[in-house]
């Protein structure tokens, strides 16, 4: 089985930088701006991405995670995923940005599950997609808008993001 490392430390850093960059000019500063990273490692990205939004702008940026597992359309498949707590920052997201941070792009089918998860809390004004890797593959008709990296992949291959917070390291691998 062979694995080969596509991003490093460095290569995940500049991705996100530029990312929180797109991101302002988007939004035409923080204003009215909450981040919701999809559990685990979107979470991690999307408090990476608040603070480099903080450090930019000046002005403070609601981040929170957004639990998706009860609105997955395949717990038949998977009936094992334990739920993670969803945090809403205290403003809320009623007529706000909201931008879904994850980690890989996949099929879809979490960021469906994410549009649904945020319908059962409140209304924003709109909602943005930021994915560290998209990999293709879609089975849904969803387009991030902010991406750190395009890796085109087999269906059969493996991605793995790995970051220090979550796993001790930072790499993005793929394999078989």
């Amino acid at each position: 089985m062979s694995t080969r490392s596509v991003l490093q430390e460095a290569d995940i850093s500049r991705a996100l930088t530029r990312i929180a960059h797109e991101i302002l000019e988007s939004n035409r500063g923080a204003h009215d701006l909450v981040l919701l990273g999809i559990p685990t490692r979107g979470t991690t990205l999307a408090h990476r991405l608040a603070l480099l939004i903080e450090s930019i702008a000046q002005e403070p940026v609601g981040v929170g995670s957004l639990d998706v597992t009860l609105f997955r359309d395949d717990l038949a498949k998977h009936p094992t995923r334990s739920p993670h707590p969803t945090q809403i920052p205290a403003g809320g997201i009623d007529g706000k940005t909201v931008v879904l941070v994850d980690d890989v792009l996949f099929s879809g089918r979490s960021i469906r599950a994410a549009l649904d998860a945020i319908q059962s809390i409140g209304r924003p004004a709109a909602v943005r997609l930021a994915i560290l890797i998209d990999r293709g593959h879609r089975e849904l008709p969803i387009r991030p808008d902010f991406v750190g990296k395009n890796i085109p992949s087999a269906r059969t291959e493996r991605v793995n993001v790995r970051l220090f917070e979550n796993d001790g390291a930072e790499e993005v691998t793929i394999g078989e």
